[in-house]
């Protein structure tokens, strides 16, 4: 049953992706388009094999759960559309709007290198941090600790760096800058996130101000 679900995880993310970028581009001839889906597919794939069961268990629960704090709640809502709202305009843009000028060909492809390193900073996150819940919450029922190894010595929220470097470079491989200018929205709704979680890490989860002390920045070294 724990594999059955661990496959629809691997299909819900390509759907996430796929369906709407295909669908609104109007056509299944975008090989730009399969590119992407084939690095989700690899890092899917990729994750379900090799994290621990626990912590995919934790991350195969809704988005909004019990006893997580309002404003966490508003903000992952917000995130969540406006990540939706990227990928819908993508294919928009790129086969309708015209907004601005195609990327050129090296910019373009830094786009796909972004998408792929923040893709393996969010997976290199969740191998480091096993309660990396997609909610704000504390985890007493699984002793949680703070976490100040891997990746998390250079910034405090990894995975979130990861998942800005991933929806920057996902709109110029597919060669949209007015996605681009877009992406400072959900990039935004992060660091939005990133405030109150640390507030609320703070209150709740001993060591974490002693982790803030440590690891200054948190989701850009050397910028905040």
């Amino acid at each position: 049953m724990f594999a059955l679900k661990l496959a629809a995880g691997v299909i819900a993310n390509l759907a996430i992706f796929g369906i709407p970028l295909f669908l609104l581009a109007g056509t299944w001839d975008w090989w730009r388009a399969w590119v992407l889906l084939g690095a989700v597919f690899i890092g899917s794939v990729g994750s379900v094999v090799t994290l621990p069961r626990s912590l995919l268990e934790e991350r195969m629960k809704p988005p909004v759960q019990e006893g997580q704090p309002a404003a966490d709640k508003i903000v992952v809502v917000a995130l969540l559309a406006l990540f939706a709202g990227l990928i819908v305009l993508i294919p928009l843009d790129v086969f309708r709007f015209h907004t601005f000028n195609r990327p050129d060909e090296w910019v373009s492809s830094l786009g796909l290198v972004l998408f792929v390193v923040g893709y393996w900073i969010a997976y290199l996150s969740l191998r480091e941090n096993a309660f990396a819940a997609p909610v704000v919450k504390h985890q007493t029922e699984r002793e949680q600790v703070v976490i100040d190894t891997g990746v998390y010595r250079f910034v405090r929220h990894p995975m979130y760096a990861g998942g800005a470097l991933l929806m920057i470079g996902m709109p110029l491989w597919l060669e949209s800058y007015a996605g681009t200018l877009f992406a400072v929205l959900p990039v935004g709704a992060l660091v939005v996130r990133i405030v109150f979680e640390e507030r609320f890490l703070k209150r709740e989860l001993k060591g974490y101000e002693d982790y803030t002390a440590k690891v200054r920045y948190r989701l850009a070294p050397f910028l905040w």
